[in-house]
């Protein structure tokens, strides 16, 4: 025996296709919502030059300038803080151990002289990546003496397993009682 439909059969009907409509509508106008940011922010940002972005040629950056041999390492800065410099190359740090102090600001300042390199420093926030023909700069502090390790985290070539620094905190007061003749320092005697 077949059934006719009825008045509540086709009003229920007409309540879900309403529902879907809904949530149809409301699903469109978040995508839509979305690509309307994504299209201002990529026209924003395409129109605006980027902040901090200092380069450096990578062919001659150990000839002169900030990252020749001698200026890397770190270094007291007159206002009290603290600047790192630091050169990836295939496959190693330049320099291999790095002496910073406990409470106070560190700044870190490295670049590429090859390909492109990465470091963290384990246990911190620090977190790097150096481009040929820029200069990375991170800022930070550590709050207490520690031996540890900065491991490169870009794959560079065949070597990249071996390539790592040592990070060597420091009491504070004995980083400036080292650092008095204004040479850079490093942990390595």
């Amino acid at each position: 025996m077949a059934t006719t439909p009825t008045s509540t059969d086709h009003d229920g009907s007409r309540v879900a296709e309403r529902a879907e409509l809904r949530w149809a509508l409301l699903v469109i106008g978040i995508v839509a919502l979305l690509v309307g940011m994504m299209v201002y922010m990529s026209l924003h940002w395409a129109t605006m030059p980027p902040s901090r972005v200092e380069t450096i040629d990578p062919t001659t950056l150990h000839l002169a300038g900030e990252f020749v041999e001698d200026n890397l390492g770190t270094a007291a800065e007159p206002d009290g803080s603290v600047t790192v410099r630091v050169v990836g190359n295939q496959y190693s740090f330049t320099p291999q151990c790095l002496l910073v102090p406990t409470d106070t600001p560190v700044k870190f300042r490295g670049t590429s002289a090859d390909v492109v390199h990465g470091f963290n420093i384990a246990k911190t926030n620090v977190n790097v990546m150096l481009v040929p023909g820029y200069i990375a700069t991170f800022k930070t502090k550590f709050k207490e003496p520690a031996d540890l390790v900065m491991p490169c985290h870009e794959f560079c070539g065949v070597g990249h397993a071996a390539m790592w620094a040592h990070v060597k905190v420091i009491d504070k007061a004995e980083f400036f009682k080292q650092a008095i003749n204004g040479r850079r320092l490093s942990c390595v005697k």
